[in-house]
């Protein structure tokens, strides 16, 4: 009994294991994150075998239990929060975030649109692959030379240019949306 639940497990394993990680990885930055929700899901579906859980449908049910997963990898890896961050005017002065947004003094509608523009910033940012957020950050948040970054990286200031400017595009798309939505009212 138990050698029959094992192979069906196996060729389920083996069906589904390729779809399920590109479904997980399309969704989940890091690949060392993808592959553990994937191990999980395979966790999962062997315990509930062995507690013999009926599945009817096991690839619905794999995709589902993936889903699960990856909210609630993003509900754990909240991003540090911009509120606190300080960036540098023209003057090279700093400016704390919190300066740039809508005061939550200036009434609900400016308490609502800081909180929509951080949470939808915190959100962005936390989508960039990897060594593009960590450019991004070192540089525009911490303000970091790029030469500082490339001594204490080994990249090349060359290559930490190009994933800040990918960084950027990809912030600039994503936030598009939420600036012209401020911007019309």
């Amino acid at each position: 009994m138990a050698l029959e639940q094992d192979k069906r497990i196996s060729e389920v394993v083996k069906r589904e294991q390729s779809r399920l990680r590109n479904f997980i990885r399309r969704r989940v930055p890091d690949p060392r994150d993808a592959e553990d929700i994937l191990q999980e899901v395979f966790y999962e579906l062997v315990e509930a075998n062995r507690l013999l859980m009926p599945i009817e449908h096991v690839t619905g049910w794999l995709f589902r239990v993936a889903r699960n997963r990856i909210t609630d990898l993003f509900r754990k890896k909240k991003p540090e929060s911009f509120s606190d961050t300080a960036v540098a005017d023209e003057d090279d002065e700093l400016l704390q975030l919190e300066d740039l947004l809508p005061s939550p003094a200036a009434g609900p509608e400016a308490l609502y649109a800081r909180n929509v523009l951080l949470d939808e910033l915190e959100v962005a940012v936390a989508e960039l692959p990897e060594e593009q957020r960590e450019v991004f950050v070192a540089h525009e948040l911490e303000g970091r030379s790029f030469k500082e970054m490339a001594a204490r990286t080994g990249v090349s200031v060359n290559t930490l240019l190009s994933r800040k400017r990918y960084a950027v595009l990809h912030l600039r798309e994503r936030l598009q949306s939420i600036y012209d939505e401020f911007t019309k009212g």
